[in-house]
C-alpha cells in the first residue's frame, strides 16, 4: 500500500474567519453602551469625570440605581461633616469624590481594592 503525502498551498483555517463587520458591530455596541452608561450617570446628579466614566466601563463597575442613590447618600453623609475628597465605599465599588465639586473623580472595583492604599483624602464613607 502506497501513502502519498500531501502538500497543502494554503493553510487549513477553522471557525468563522472574522470579518470587518465584527470591528463594526464592536463599535457600535460600545457605542451604545457608552450612551447608556453617560445617561445613567447623569441622572444620578454626581458629575462623573471623563477618567472616572473610563473607569466604569474597564472596571465593570455596577452602576445601577440603588448603587448610584447609595453613593448620592455618602456624598450628603459627606458634605454634612464638612468633607470635600472623600472615598465612599459602596458594596464592592470604591469612589474618590470631590464633594465641592459634585464630582466623581475615579472609581476602583472589588478585585483592586486589595492593596490599594488611597491619598490625599479627607474621609471615607461606607453606605
Amino acid at each position: 500500500m502506497d501513502i502519498k503525502m500531501l502538500r497543502l498551498t494554503a493553510p487549513i483555517t477553522t471557525g468563522i474567519p472574522q470579518t470587518s463587520t465584527a470591528s463594526v458591530n464592536d463599535s457600535i455596541a460600545t457605542a451604545n453602551f457608552d450612551q447608556v452608561l453617560k445617561s445613567q450617570l447623569q441622572t444620578s446628579g454626581l458629575n462623573f469625570s471623563k477618567h472616572a466614566v473610563n473607569r466604569v466601563v474597564e472596571r465593570n463597575i455596577n452602576v445601577s440605581d440603588d448603587n448610584m442613590e447609595r453613593l448620592n447618600a455618602g456624598v450628603e453623609i459627606a458634605r454634612e461633616k464638612g468633607l470635600d475628597d472623600t472615598l465612599i465605599l459602596v458594596d464592592q465599588s470604591a469612589y474618590i469624590v470631590s464633594v465641592k465639586n459634585n464630582t466623581v473623580i475615579t472609581t476602583v472595583s472589588n478585585e483592586e481594592l486589595v492593596g490599594n492604599c488611597f491619598t490625599n483624602i479627607e474621609g471615607t464613607v461606607i453606605v
